[in-house]
């Protein structure tokens, strides 16, 4: 698929756009090249492929499910604020 100057124009409307005229060629090769990889793409055959295809055998491994304690972080965060109380920031008032 070509980009052409009409295209262009459509797709600076949908995106809310402006692309300077200097730089309207060298945007259209880009987009040009992009959409020809993606037609690469539509030619591998991909039929047999499961929707669900992972290159990871038995899954996404996952990592076991315990409790942390983020009461160390919370102090440590709490300890460099300017004023805190009770595990919480203290700040100034804005609305009286």
């Amino acid at each position: 698929m070509q980009i052409d100057d009409t295209l262009l124009a459509k797709l600076e409307k949908l995106s809310h756009l402006r692309i300077a005229n200097d730089k309207k060629e060298e945007v259209m090769g880009q987009l040009t090249e992009i959409l020809g990889y993606i037609e690469n793409l539509n030619e591998l055959d991909t039929d047999s492929l499961s929707p669900a295809f992972s290159t990871l055998e038995g899954g996404t491994p996952l990592r076991e499910d315990a409790p942390q304690d983020a009461t160390a972080v919370a102090k440590e965060i709490l300890s460099n604020a300017p004023q805190a109380e009770d595990d919480f920031f203290i700040v100034p008032a804005i609305i009286e």
